[in-house]
């Protein structure tokens, strides 16, 4: 019963990541220095405001952390420091506590390096601990934000870290350890190789928001403390049974308590338990709480993660209306850059003054538990419309975001470069550990394998998926449940893989929406298998990409570029060919006569964080000679939908379409600093770089919707780009533009033209029962 094996119950981890990392991890293939080594080396960031490469420096060193003294410091001495902490080199420094005063020893004082030391032992100084500076001459460096090849990013905002840095809960209740999440038990904490417990008395609900935190909830209960009293104490496990009785059973083996943590506060907005007071017991400790018991513990789960449905009925009740903050980019649930609702219209948040206070509200207000990261610099890439706050300034115990103080910004102070992010504490449901990737080349690829038949005691059985039908948004699940980040590619014939022993089809019919944390939450045959081939070369494979692109349709130029053309058909032979032309047009008396054409300029940005690159490999594009086009002319066509074009009535119902092949992918434009990389002349590359967009002038062929048979009257024109999810991309929800437009059978009034997810509820309501236009006043 008290197995710790994946299949019983999991013990719940909370592992306290931190901005330091070893000497040797930032640069792996550097041999380390030729004198003894001494004490292991460790460095983080701290202090605010700041961003996540920039701060106070701060070494681990002898067991205990400390800060540098800015005396005779360089920017060589920085370069150095940044390379410890993962970044390629340094453009700056700070001196006189810019980053806010540490505490405990100074370590280091006259530093001085040359620049290109491996190590900063390798660098003079004054010596370890000898020093005559004060906290207030602290040292901050700022590091260029280009990481080491290789180098694991960790780098936490804010979070102060002690000797207590892994935490769980472990159930005593024989129905709690089978269950997942865990929201209640005792509290406990890695010690050496073992766990021990917390003394309870002068705990209060602050520690215990702490702790629910940590473990992904975002509030907590109060617990039964007589009933754990029964599971704590050494009785003879008749009596404690007899105790118990039907109520609940314990888990009735014996338990040597160890004690560790004693006199815990809190004040409830920390984001980790080290960041409490507390003090620690000394030497054996087993017997020293006097008349208290270990500490237990009692969360309450948000929506997402809320079992039974009077729970579910209950946050149901609480969240009636629509959330007024959100999370988007983010490849893992509880993660992503926060946008906010203004004036019935979604925004981002500038990342000035951005901490783990404000980013643990957020978190918790999303049901999620306190902040992991409190991310800057567009870290989940940027946000379209407006900045709605800057320097936001929660103290930690704010229910909303909208309860704390921020200022108001201008279009000067924030750009979309700076949207704020999160990284939130979820709780832990083991769906990693039912799915595995095997053959592939490396972690991040391979054919799917889920377990099925696991529970009640049960080894689970281990199968293949089928492949058909599987894509993009099934492959963006499975990577999710992976820990993966997003998905590459969607696989359905694996034959290249073949190299496991797993041969037999488990799960068929699979289909998801994209957003589900395992696969056992999409659609699927369940036990009613039903794959054509199932063969292992048709089983489903996917290969994940810890980044995405992320494609946006910039509105506000459709609206602006509107306009009706009566193009004659001996001009059309090209664009028939391609499809271009309602299917009413075979029976038109070629080449006399004309088609009636909505033209519009669309400009497609790549605001992710990966490049957007066409599914097909180039030797099964396509070569067009057909396009009138100026800056494109002849070229190959990589892929075989890019974009739907679609008059639609208030009700939704087509009038006419144009589904519009990629006439090429390329880099038309760049913001500042970022370099074109892409280019359809000469069978070049095709793509859209990050930070770049590719602009269909609305005088290129097919760069239009053919109306001819459309009657006069108040449509919606509706734009979807990679509209058959081809290609992944982080964010779905926005590939869609929707504008109101009027026609009178000879003009055609374009207007409130935005992306489909940018407005609220209420206002894409209004929208979509829009009365229409009596008249070509636009108001």
């Amino acid at each position: 019963m008290g197995s710790c094996s994946m299949w019983a119950w999991p013990e719940l981890l909370v592992l306290l990541s931190s901005v330091w990392l070893g000497v040797g991890s930032a640069q792996p293939t550097l041999p380390g220095p030729t004198h003894s080594p001494g004490p292991q080396l460790k460095f983080r960031l701290a202090g605010y405001p700041r961003k996540h490469n920039e701060g106070r420096v701060e070494v681990f060193y002898n067991d205990e952390w400390g800060t540098i003294c800015d005396d005779d410091f360089t920017l060589a001495n920085a370069h150095v420091l940044c390379r410890h902490l993962g970044f390629v080199a340094a453009t700056g420094w700070a001196h006189s506590a810019k980053y806010g005063k540490g505490i405990g020893r100074i370590w280091l004082d006259n530093v001085n390096c040359a620049g290109g030391e491996k190590s900063i032992r390798d660098c003079k100084h004054r010596g370890w601990g000898n020093s005559d500076c004060s906290h207030e001459e602290d040292a901050g460096v700022i590091c260029k934000d280009e990481r080491i090849a290789g180098f694991k990013d960790s780098n936490i905002i804010e979070t102060e870290q002690s000797h207590v840095e892994e935490v769980r809960l472990r159930p005593v209740v024989s129905g709690a350890r089978k269950q997942l999440p865990v929201t209640e038990g005792i509290v406990e904490v890695r010690y050496k190789d073992g766990w021990a417990q917390i003394c309870d008395e002068g705990w209060d609900s602050q520690n215990s928001r702490v702790v629910c935190g940590m473990m992904g909830f975002p509030a907590e209960k109060k617990v039964n403390r007589n009933f754990y009293k029964l599971a704590s104490k050494s009785q003879p496990k008749q009596k404690r049974r007899e105790d118990v009785g039907s109520k609940k059973r314990l888990f009735t083996e014996r338990q040597q308590l160890n004690y560790r943590l004693h006199s815990v506060s809190c004040t409830g907005t920390e984001v980790h338990l080290s960041m409490c007071a507390f003090e620690f017991y000394r030497g054996n400790a087993s017997a020293t709480c006097g008349a208290g018991m270990p500490a237990v513990v009692s969360c309450v789960p948000g929506p997402l993660f809320a079992t039974g449905n009077a729970h579910k009925k209950k946050q149901r009740h609480q969240q009636q209306g629509q959330p007024r903050i959100r999370l988007k980019g983010g490849a893992k649930v509880g993660e992503g850059r926060v946008e906010v609702l203004k004036s019935n219209e979604w925004g981002t948040i500038c990342d000035d003054r951005w901490n783990l206070l404000s980013a643990s509200v957020v978190c918790r207000e999303l049901g999620f538990g306190s902040a992991k990261e409190a991310l800057t610099g567009a870290r989940m890439g940027q946000g379209t419309g407006p900045v709605h706050m800057n320097e936001v300034q929660c103290l930690g115990t704010e229910k909303s975001l909208w309860s704390c103080p921020f200022k108001n910004i201008t279009q000067e102070d924030c750009k979309h470069t700076e949207d704020a992010a999160v990284r939130c504490n979820v709780p832990y449901m083991g769906y990693e550990n039912l799915i595995r990737l095997s053959g592939g080349r490396s972690r991040f690829e391979g054919r799917v394998e889920v377990a099925v038949g696991a529970g009640d005691g049960h080894q689970p059985r281990w199968g293949l998926v089928c492949g058909e039908g599987w894509g993009t948004l099934e492959a963006m699940v499975a990577c999710r449940q992976l820990g993966l980040g997003f998905a590459n590619h969607g696989l359905q014939e694996t034959w290249y893989w073949d190299a496991s022993n797993v041969t037999e089809m488990v799960l068929s019919g699979v289909k998801c929406a994209g957003h589900e944390m395992s696969l056992s939450h999409c659609q699927h045959h369940g036990t009613s298998l039903n794959c054509r081939n199932t063969g292992t070369r048709f089983a489903a494979g996917v290969i994940c990409s810890e980044t995405a692109s992320d494609l946006l349709l910039h509105a506000p130029l459709v609206q602006e570029t509107a306009y009706i053309e009566d193009r004659p058909l001996h001009m059309l032979y090209c664009a028939a060919e391609e499809n271009c032309l309602s299917s009413s047009a075979r029976l038109a008396n070629w080449p006399y006569g004309h088609r009636r054409l909505l033209r519009f300029s669309s400009q497609i940005h790549n605001n992710g964080r990966a490049d957007f690159r066409p599914k097909a490999g180039r030797h099964s594009w396509v070569w067009h000679e057909c396009h009138r086009c100026v800056r494109r002319g002849r070229h190959y066509h990589s892929m075989d939908i890019f974009t739907h074009y679609d008059i639609l009535t208030p009700n939704g119902t087509k009038v006419a379409e144009g589904h519009k092949a990629s006439f090429c992918l390329e880099d038309t434009e760049c913001e500042e600093d970022v370099a074109k990389r892409y280019e359809c002349a000469n069978f070049g590359e095709q793509g859209i770089t990050v930070g770049c967009w590719d602009l269909y002038r609305h005088d290129i062929d097919c760069q239009w919707i053919d109306i001819t048979d459309v009657k006069p009257g108040n449509y919606i024109l509706q734009v979807v780009i990679n509209p058959n999810f081809e290609v992944a991309e982080s964010d779905f929800t926005n590939n869609a533009m929707k504008c109101n437009c009027k026609y009178d059978g000879h003009r055609i009034w374009v207007h409130s033209c935005h992306i489909g997810d940018a407005l609220s509820e209420e206002a894409s309501k209004r929208f979509e029962q829009y009365p229409g236009q009596l008249n070509n006043q636009i108001s």
